[in-house]
């Protein structure tokens, strides 16, 4: 017999719906808030060596052409100069080093045909290794 007629038995239900954003949102903020390793350098030991010093660097020879089209080589004024006189002056500045680096400091309203002419010269003399000094912009 069942003495319970009117009264049903309900069994508690649990709703998932709320328990299932809530995950989704502690996921989220795992993910966006993780900071990932990442290897900025690495950490070595490098070996010993009895080598000698790397050798002395290379002469340079600095070479500035001004607005007007004048030479300077090495602080010295050259002034209005033929290729040939540039090639004088560039080989006695280079003396009797093997490979000086020519660094040739160009005003930037220069004549190209200057800064050419200080090209050609170096040729002229042998002098193969040529940079141009530059500025950085503010």
């Amino acid at each position: 017999m069942d003495f319970r007629k009117g009264r049903r038995e309900d069994y508690p239900e649990i709703n998932l719906i709320p328990f299932i954003d809530i995950l989704l949102v502690i996921v989220i903020f795992l993910a966006v808030t993780t900071t990932y390793a990442r290897f900025a350098e690495l950490k070595i030991n490098l070996p010993t060596s009895t080598a000698e010093q790397t050798p002395t660097p290379p002469k340079q020879i600095e070479v500035a052409v001004a607005e007007n089209g004048r030479y300077q080589i090495d602080s010295t004024a050259i002034g209005d100069a033929s290729i040939d006189e540039l090639a004088a002056a560039l080989k006695k500045a280079a003396g009797d080093q093997a490979e000086p680096v020519v660094v040739i400091n160009a005003d930037a309203q220069a004549a190209h045909q200057s800064v050419v002419n200080v090209m050609e010269a170096a040729r002229r003399v042998g002098l193969s290794r040529i940079t141009f000094a530059t500025q950085t912009a503010p």
